[in-house]
Order: C-alpha cells, then structure tokens, then sequence
C-alpha cells in the first residue's frame, strides 16, 4: 500500500503495479485536497487505472490522514481483503507543502504556529499511526517492509522548523521502529529523494529489480538510504536517463548552499563520507560548512 495518488507516492505506486502488486492507494476527496485549487493533478482513479494498465491490481480509498479512525478503516479493510497479509507500507503522504508555500521564508514566530500541524500531522504522526497498523500485520507473517520518504532536510536547515524537525524525527522513528522490529523479521528504513523534478513514474522499471531490493531490505533496516546509492547499486535511472540527484556530491552541496561558481569547477567524483553526512547535522558542534 502506498497512501498518496500523485507525485512521489504515484510514481512508486505505480512501479509496484508494475510489478504485479495489489496497491492500495489513499489520499482525500479533491474538494478537500489540492486537486481543488489546481484541477489537472491526478486523482486516486487517473492514479488507479494507470496501476492497471501496468498489470497491477489498484484500490483507490479516499482518507484523510489527519483522522486516526479514518487510517484505522484503510488498514483494517486491507486485512479483511487480503487475508492478513501486507508485505509493503510506503509513507508518502503529505499535506503541507500549500501552507508551507502561503507562509514563504518568513521566520517561525512571525508563521502561524499550526503551521506545525499542517506540516507533521500527516508528515510524522500520520506515518507513526500508519507503521503502527502495518506492523501489526507484518509482524504475524514474520515479513514486510516499512518505507518512510523523507529528506535531507532533517541534517540541515530546510525551507522551515517544522519540516526540519519533522524529517529529523522520521529519521529517527524508522532507525527505532527498525530496532524493535528486527526480531520478527520486519525492516524499515527512510528513502531520501532528493530533488524530483517530475511525478516518479519509470524509477523501478524491471520487476526483478524489485524483488532484489525487497530480499535484501534486511541488511539495510534501520539505514537512511539515499535514492542516487540505490541506482548505482541497482543500475535504475530516471525517465530522461539520468541518476537521481547525488547529495552526497560535494559539488552538489556546494550548488546548494549557493556557491555555484566553485561548485563548477570542483570534480563530480569528490563525495561527502556517509560519516560526513552524519556530522553534518546541528546536533554536533563540527561543521563541514
């Protein structure tokens, strides 16, 4: 199951669809999503027949996942339907990203402070709510995998407070669910994007690529996994044929913090060590820039 009909969660739904899976996909009625103010976003059906055409089975199923009992309901239905069994959970829904938008660079004791809420109670608590339901399936049938999409943005400062914290916190949650969970056979991990341009739609295009990634989610529960690591590992590549963006490039870093003219000379293969990125974060007094 995947809990979102457009951008990241569509295009990893229908991957998943590509590979012959049943995806449930959830996301809120369009006259209380964004598909009220911008009218051309996929909706759940667009979403759903898409998964079809690729040879997968879609259940598209309207739920606000700022309402507790509404998440119950989806997962609830998908043991009734499927016998007990779910065998991935993709936490990708997001509710913020207009109201982050509305409030602009604005420091956070001038922002509305329930900009908080909007932000992290589908971008945090939802996940933990949702991991709880899928754990609790995953855990009988001694298998699954747990998927948190989440960024950078929990290393360094990102657009405001409450993203920051909120993707340093589902950091965290996935290395800890990870820890808890590891003795039924269950892993969990958080997937950083990095910058999308477009809806993902091709990024696991063969199935036995897939299946390989799910067999050996073991060895990597509990990890922050970067998508540019998993491409090279895996040989997939974006639509255009392109790698997913390398954050761990010092080039690229260097272009993120907007010194773009050193960053044009500095070699492609010069990366920051995973230990780097580790103390990269605030929450060591060294810095790397």
């Amino acid at each position: 199951t995947t809990k979102v009909g457009r951008f990241l969660g569509r295009g990893i739904a229908l991957q998943l669809g590509q590979s012959g899976a049943t995806v449930y996909i959830t996301g809120r009625k369009p006259a209380n999503s964004l598909q009220s103010r911008y009218r051309n976003l996929p909706t759940l059906e667009t979403t759903a027949d898409d998964i079809r055409q690729r040879g997968g089975r879609a259940v598209p199923v309207y739920c606000d996942h700022t309402n507790h009992t509404e998440i119950a309901e989806v997962f609830d239905r998908i043991h009734k339907e499927n016998g007990g069994a779910l065998n991935i959970l993709v936490n990708s829904a997001y509710s913020g990203v207009q109201d982050m938008a509305d409030a602009g660079s604005v420091p956070f004791f001038e922002a509305d402070p329930l900009l908080w809420d909007s932000v992290n109670n589908v971008g945090l608590r939802n996940n933990y709510i949702c991991s709880v339901h899928a754990a609790r399936m995953m855990v009988k049938r001694k298998s699954g995998l747990i998927v948190n999409i989440s960024s950078a943005g929990g290393l360094q400062y990102t657009f405001n407070v409450p993203y920051g914290v909120g993707k340093a916190a589902l950091d965290r949650m996935s290395a800890d669910m990870a820890i808890e969970l590891q003795p039924y056979g269950v892993s969990v991990v958080s997937l950083w994007p990095g910058m999308v341009r477009t809806e993902l739609s091709e990024i696991l295009r063969e199935e036995d690529k897939l299946e390989k990634m799910v067999q050996q989610s073991k060895k990597k529960s509990g990890k922050v996994l970067m998508t540019y690591d998993l491409a090279e590992e895996y040989g997939y590549k974006d639509i255009d044929g392109s790698l997913p963006m390398d954050i761990r490039r010092v080039s690229t870093a260097l272009e993120f913090f907007g010194f773009n003219r050193i960053s044009a000379i500095v070699p492609s293969f010069l990366r920051i060590p995973l230990w780097g990125m580790h103390f990269a974060s605030y929450k060591f007094p060294f810095r790397i820039w």
